[in-house]
């Protein structure tokens, strides 16, 4: 009997202007619009992968940055098995920003108590309020003209949230497959603990 592939949940959140909908669209369809609309709702992207020799399905929600969607991105944040945190590498206020979406996916993740989670121990719990995530420093390739993140500050922060990064380019498809594949990874580990 062929095993049924594994569902993750993986939300990618961020300021607008960061290339949400790019590394989505460039990770699913290979493909890069030099122009696109911003996001005003949810895109669900959907792709069987194998990680590790093992196959999958992986579902990618772009979120829309505008604030009247803060009530819906808690139940994205509450439904996720794992977690982008995207920032631009070409502008600091982006980056500056990325703590203040670390802790909006940890407050939803507070808001639903045990109550909610009654199937797990203590310790599920506390793993479930805490879901893998990875800090994403997008457009490497603006590197030479445009940079005003160091790869270091990228590393340095992710260091102090516990998290693995990497810097991606959605143009030039560098790196974009590298965040979902360690996402799942981690979102394996997790979810067996």
């Amino acid at each position: 009997m062929a095993r049924r592939m594994r569902l993750f949940k993986i939300t990618l959140v961020g300021d607008r202007g960061v290339g949400k909908t790019a590394m989505a669209t460039q990770a699913y369809l290979s493909h890069f619009a030099e122009a696109y609309d911003y996001t005003v709702e949810d895109n669900y992207y959907k792709k069987p992968l194998v990680v590790d020799d093992e196959p999958c399905l992986v579902e990618l929600l772009d979120t829309p940055f505008q604030e009247e969607y803060t009530a819906l991105r808690e139940q994205w944040h509450r439904d996720s098995d794992a977690f982008m945190v995207v920032y631009s590498i070409s502008s600091r206020s982006t980056f500056n920003k990325i703590k203040k979406w670390n802790d909006e996916i940890t407050k939803a993740r507070e808001k639903y108590p045990q109550k909610e989670m009654k199937e797990l121990s203590q310790a599920g719990f506390e793993i479930w309020k805490s879901p893998p995530r990875i800090l994403v420093g997008n457009k490497a390739d603006r590197e030479e003209i445009e940079r005003e993140v160091s790869t270091q500050e990228g590393e340095a922060l992710a260091r102090e949230l516990g998290i693995n990064f990497v810097e991606t380019s959605a143009k030039s498809h560098e790196q974009i497959m590298e965040p979902i594949q360690q996402l799942v990874r981690q979102a394996r580990k997790w979810t067996e603990e």
